[in-house]
């Protein structure tokens, strides 16, 4: 016996001892590479169904792992990274050994349901049932796509149920033969604002002084549209001095951190544009409330939770139509193209209209009220996972 098989082993054995408790399920969650609000989602998922009794355990990369609140759920390291791998073999034959014990595997992510997919088989009596929510779609060259298509083809024919973060992923497994899928509940998380700075000192930081505030909370990776961003400010910027004379002292402050900083910081620098960026920041909500506009300049998203947290904080918010933002905004936002020029119309229409910018606001507050949390969360996970 190879020390890799040995190790399995010994694994599934612990599993199947946790899952001694004949009125509990035995549940399996997986994923692949999180950040964000894919990360919250899975812990939070984990955190309700452990809560509700059922033996689960995680199976996830280590940096998901790390720092996340699981509740009473077992962790441990599993390495499914964003693209194929020569690693993916032994990441299917341990989940095919985890699942034999497993009631229910729930899988977070294309990559992490394929290959539990892969491991579990086709559908057949007596095999673990396998629920997957898709969190994103795939985006890259030719190559990129064409893995994906295949992915989402294998996960659509072997899934019992797929939960799908957005409209437009909803409807790709829908044509690919799944035999059933549901729109998945993402409940925005409730930040932690004990022991933050004063939310003057949050707003001198991100505007620096500025009158006229813009906001963007956003990873700076490509499908958050951080070119689309620096595209707009730029417009905006040249209709501020186009003689209005009320949006003259403008800044637009984006919070969040990622791969494509460098390159923007180049960028505003040689363009001279009136953008911050301020890192990752925990103050979000108090920024929020004190943008005059918070502006989404996404590519792609599927329920973005900044979205939704812009929607608590009431505020007048300008944001790509695009994936499942419409679904989200529950008509709380100004939705338009992901084209510069019309994102600097609709930003500069509300800066320079006081009154507009209000009924905006109204309309975030009250679609607010209709956000999922963590009782819809709940109930679809008893629905769909525990599935009685």
């Amino acid at each position: 016996m190879t020390r890799l098989h040995a190790e399995d082993s010994k694994r599934a054995a612990s599993v199947s001892g946790a899952y001694a408790c004949p009125d509990r399920l035995r549940i399996l969650e997986v994923s692949g590479s999180a950040a964000g609000g894919m990360r919250a989602h899975v812990a939070e998922c984990v955190r309700i169904l452990a809560d509700a009794g059922h033996d689960v355990i995680v199976e996830a990369p280590a940096d998901v792992l790390a720092g996340a609140d699981f509740g009473q759920a077992r962790t441990e390291s599993l390495t499914i990274g964003a693209r194929p791998t020569p690693g993916d073999g032994a990441v299917v034959a341990r989940l095919r050994r985890l699942g034999r014990r497993a009631d229910v595997v729930h899988a977070h992510g294309l990559r992490a349901g394929a290959l539990a997919a892969l491991a579990l088989g086709r559908r057949r009596p007596g095999r673990a049932r396998l629920v997957v929510t898709i969190h994103n779609q795939p985006v890259g060259g030719r190559l990129t796509t064409a893995v994906g298509d295949r992915l989402e083809q294998l996960v659509a024919t072997r899934a019992d149920h797929i939960l799908a973060v957005s409209p437009d992923l909803a409807e790709r497994q829908r044509s690919r033969g799944a035999q059933r899928v549901d729109l998945a509940v993402i409940p925005a998380p409730r930040r932690d604002d004990r022991n933050l700075a004063p939310r003057a000192s949050s707003v001198e930081s991100a505007w620096r002084g500025a009158s006229t505030r813009l906001l963007t909370v956003a990873r700076l990776a490509p499908q958050k549209g951080l070119e689309l961003l620096l595209d707009t400010a730029a417009l905006v910027a040249a209709q501020a001095a186009d003689g209005s004379g009320r949006t003259t002292d403008l800044a637009w402050a984006v919070a969040g951190e990622g791969p494509g900083r460098a390159a923007a910081e180049a960028r505003i620098r040689a363009e001279s544009l009136p953008v911050n960026l301020l890192g990752r920041r925990e103050d979000v909500p108090a920024l929020m409330e004190a943008a005059d506009v918070v502006v989404q300049t996404s590519l792609w998203e599927g329920q973005p939770i900044t979205l939704q947290e812009a929607l608590q904080a009431g505020a007048a918010i300008v944001a790509t139509d695009v994936g499942g933002t419409a679904a989200t905004a529950r008509g709380g936002a100004i939705l338009v193209p992901p084209q510069p020029q019309a994102l600097a119309d609709a930003i500069t229409g509300l800066l320079r209209d006081a009154e507009a910018r209000d009924r905006v606001r109204e309309r975030a507050r009250r679609a607010a009220e209709r956000l999922p949390d963590g009782g819809d969360l709940a109930a679809q996970l008893e629905a769909v996972v525990v599935h009685r």
